[in-house]
């Protein structure tokens, strides 16, 4: 019976985004019935990580068809990890978002998208075989063509079109690529896969086709050189929205990466992890240089997305133990640090009505709570101690030097220094200095974007102050990928 808690993720934000959709014109009824479900999908979902953590890996096998052939969903500590901290994001943007959308974008079937949107997440986060992982980033990938167009500006069109190509593409090479590997394994179910991969004596071919599934997560993830589509589509939509997908859509590519390079793709580390090491060099150093070249506050947080993505993979490249659960810990921390980020600069351009800094000044002087959550998100997203970016970079950096990796340590610790250099440069330009007597102060629209973000980065400096509480589960989930067989033993139940 306590199997079918790994399916609520999934169903709960599904209905909701059917039921919602009736009634989206009633904008004051969907909005507090879009809360009220999503306080509920979050709670459900803090009760399944408490449950998991307590007892063990929970797999549902619908429609009683017996793994590998049927669809199986395995709610480990990692799955529920993340789809936990999708719910806790979610709440606040939902929240967020009646202060942020105009009535008309926000009847115009928004809830209906953004729960169809965390379905598909949460679906990605759950899934226990390759194919409906294909099928569930379709549907996270549906709702965010929706979102992203949402409004219909020239600018939100424009960019769509390369947003949505791009995934196209990634999407056809994605099935494609599982098609291969259903011809080499003959199956898609993950723990079958990596029980039939040390089978093949032909090793080259899986490379081939791990590396294929590299690019097409890479893609997704923003990695170099596939991050050419990213800045600017993720600055075009409303705030809510670029929160949403900045927190979720790159993050579903990295655990991707995490899943399939920790369970199926592990016979050849020397080639495929090593590679991930210097991308994710080049993805630190080309994401710093996007987010210090800009002075537009949405583009500096939209490009800081790539050095934190670069810093998840380093761990993964490294593989170790200590690297490892350095790279979930800064999964974890930056899907609520980069929400926060979005909608605090949401809030910023909106109040000054710019988002570029050489028309900002002395914003302190009206909103001295924003400028100080920024200097407080500046500091947590930098890694500064003890706030949670720090937990996890020591970890990777610890790692690294376990393994000589020296270089790319000390690219991270140098991109380190400019991300906080570059957001610590919206603090001073944009809130420090004379006060701008042009700007009309609105302290009810400020007051009401304060609260979702305080309630985010709470839970940041939460993931730093009390690292003693969260790093045991962080080192239980990198004990787990380390030892593929405890995924498979918690799928065929042996």
């Amino acid at each position: 019976m306590m199997s079918n808690l790994a399916v609520l993720p999934i169903i709960i934000p599904l209905i909701a985004g059917i039921l919602l959709a009736f009634i989206h014109k009633k904008t004051i009824l969907a909005r507090n019935t879009a809360k009220l479900l999503s306080i509920l999908n979050t709670g459900v979902a803090a009760y399944i990580f408490y449950y998991v953590y307590q007892n063990g890996t929970v797999t549902l096998e619908t429609g009683g068809w017996e793994a590998p052939y049927g669809i199986v969903l395995v709610a480990d500590l990692l799955a529920i990890t993340l789809v936990l901290t999708t719910n806790i994001i979610g709440l606040a943007c939902v929240f967020y978002a009646q202060h942020s959308l105009a009535e008309k974008k926000e009847s115009f079937y928004f809830y209906s998208f953004f729960f169809l949107l965390i379905t598909g997440v949460s679906g990605a986060f759950l899934t226990g075989d390759l194919f409906n992982l294909f099928v569930f980033f379709e549907v996270l990938l549906m709702a965010s063509y929706a979102l992203i167009t949402l409004g219909g500006e020239k600018v939100q069109l424009r960019e769509s079109i390369k947003y949505v190509l791009v995934n196209l593409f990634s999407s056809i090479v994605f099935v494609t690529t599982i098609a291969f590997l259903y011809s080499v394994l003959g199956t898609v179910n993950m723990a079958q896969m990596a029980e039939r991969v040390q089978e093949v004596e032909q090793r080259g071919i899986l490379t081939t086709i791990g590396i294929l599934l590299f690019f097409v997560f890479g893609t997704k993830a923003a990695l170099f050189p596939l991050y050419y589509w990213l800045p600017k589509p993720y600055t075009v939509p409303n705030p809510v929205i670029s929160a949403l997908f900045a927190a979720l859509l790159t993050k579903v590519g990295v655990y991707s990466i995490i899943r399939m390079f920790t369970l199926v793709f592990v016979h050849q580390t020397s080639l495929t992890h090593d590679l991930f090491i210097w991308i994710a060099g080049f993805t630190l150093v080309f994401g710093v240089i996007g987010a210090l070249s800009t002075d537009n506050i949405k583009l500096i947080i939209a490009y800081n997305i790539m050095p934190a993505v670069g810093f998840m993979i380093m761990g993964i490249g490294i593989y170790n133990q200590t690297a490892i659960s350095g790279s979930v810990y800064y999964l974890v921390h930056d899907m609520i640090i980069k929400a926060a980020l979005f909608l605090l600069v949401g809030a910023i351009s909106y109040l000054a009505g710019t988002s570029d800094l050489r028309k900002m000044r002395g914003l302190i002087n009206q909103y001295p709570l924003l400028g100080w959550l920024l200097f407080i998100s500046a500091f947590v997203l930098a890694g500064v101690p003890p706030f949670s970016g720090f937990i996890g970079k020591l970890l990777i950096l610890q790692g690294s030097f376990a393994e000589g990796e020296i270089i790319i340590a000390i690219i991270g610790l140098l991109s380190s220094l400019l991300i906080l250099y570059s957001l610590m440069k919206i603090f001073v330009r944009g809130f420090w200095g004379e006060k701008d007597e042009t700007i009309i102060v609105n302290k009810k629209a400020a007051n009401a974007f304060t609260w979702p973000i305080a309630f985010l980065i709470f839970f940041s400096v939460l993931l730093g102050v009390g690292a003693e509480l969260f790093y045991p589960v962080v080192e239980d989930i990198s004990n787990d990928l380390l030892n593929p067989e405890i995924y498979i033993d918690s799928v065929f139940k042996e």
